[in-house]
């Protein structure tokens, strides 16, 4: 299943919904109304444990037409927002691609390398990412993205699949001259509309291996960058083994695992965002994450 978070035209706000049909994505996604509020608002207070999708969507009351009918969101009708809104916390990944790390002429980590972007960053597909006055070089980074379920400390690799929920998409937007000006990366990826999300969590029952999926990133048609999650150097059993071995992992915590090759910083000429594009993200089984980009 594809949960969502969205709005529509009336004075209910922000709130969880339901991909009811992905083969009419191209033309309109019609949207069951669920009012799953910890989806949207307080991911702390989630289960910690989701043994199937029917568990999470069974966890609030369905907003009904009448006695018998779901509600239902048709094409125009709805916006779709970041699948979480206020995650506990988003952990990134670097240098998690061989070809990635060697065109930026960066050594292999042994570990992986951590960094946080923060909650004010997030956005949804379609909403706009803003290019910084004080940065010259935007870039762009496709990624993968987990939703931790059921949380835990120093969790075993082997155990894995017991706490992820689901999969969704970010696009890991970054000022690369804010990242070279000092060695800690997260202030640099986290000006606003640098973490576009989505368009949905997909549930971890959906994918049967996420280390199988094609990734691409394509800006006005061309595409820049074109991979498969195979690639990855800590894939994520090793991800949620180290980072649970620092950090309790808590339910709904995003962990986004690094970005393969074709990046700007890595092109001769260097190749940053610029406003009037629009950048997209796509993930086999996950859809697609579309941003236009325009200036402060």
């Amino acid at each position: 299943m594809k949960l969502v978070t969205f709005s529509a035209d009336d004075t209910l706000g922000p709130r969880a919904g339901l991909l009811t049909d992905q083969a009419m994505l191209a033309q309109g996604i019609e949207l069951a109304e669920i009012q799953w509020a910890d989806l949207v608002s307080a991911p702390e207070k989630q289960p910690s444990v989701f043994p199937s999708a029917l568990d999470a969507i069974a966890y609030g009351p369905i907003v009904t037409k009448d006695e018998n009918e779901h509600r239902v969101f048709l094409t125009g009708e709805y916006k779709l927002h970041a699948p979480l809104l206020n995650p506990p916390r988003v952990f990134a990944i670097g240098l998690n691609y061989r070809e990635h790390a060697i065109e930026t002429k960066a050594a292999f980590p042994d570990f992986p390398v951590v960094f946080f972007k923060l909650q004010t960053a997030i956005i949804g597909t379609g909403d706009a990412i803003v290019l910084p006055k004080n940065s010259a070089e935007p870039d762009y980074e496709a990624e993968l993205a987990f939703v931790i379920g059921k949380g835990g400390y120093r969790i075993k690799a082997e155990d894995w699949r017991e706490h992820v929920f689901g999969y969704t998409i970010i696009n890991d937007v970054s000022a690369r001259d804010i990242q070279r000006s000092t060695s800690q990366w997260s202030m640099a990826k986290s000006f606003p509309t640098f973490c576009p999300m989505g368009p949905a969590i997909t549930t971890a029952d959906e994918i049967a291996d996420p280390h199988t999926l094609g990734i691409t990133l394509e800006i006005g048609g061309e595409k820049l960058q074109n991979s498969n999650t195979s690639e990855l150097l800590f894939k994520i059993p090793q991800l949620i083994e180290y980072l649970s071995s620092i950090a309790p992992l808590l339910p709904g915590d995003v962990v986004s695992t690094g970005t393969p090759s074709g990046v700007g910083m890595g092109r001769t000429p260097k190749r940053w965002l610029k406003p009037g594009e629009t950048a997209t993200v796509k993930i086999a089984g996950l859809g697609e994450l579309t941003n236009p980009i325009v200036a402060e």
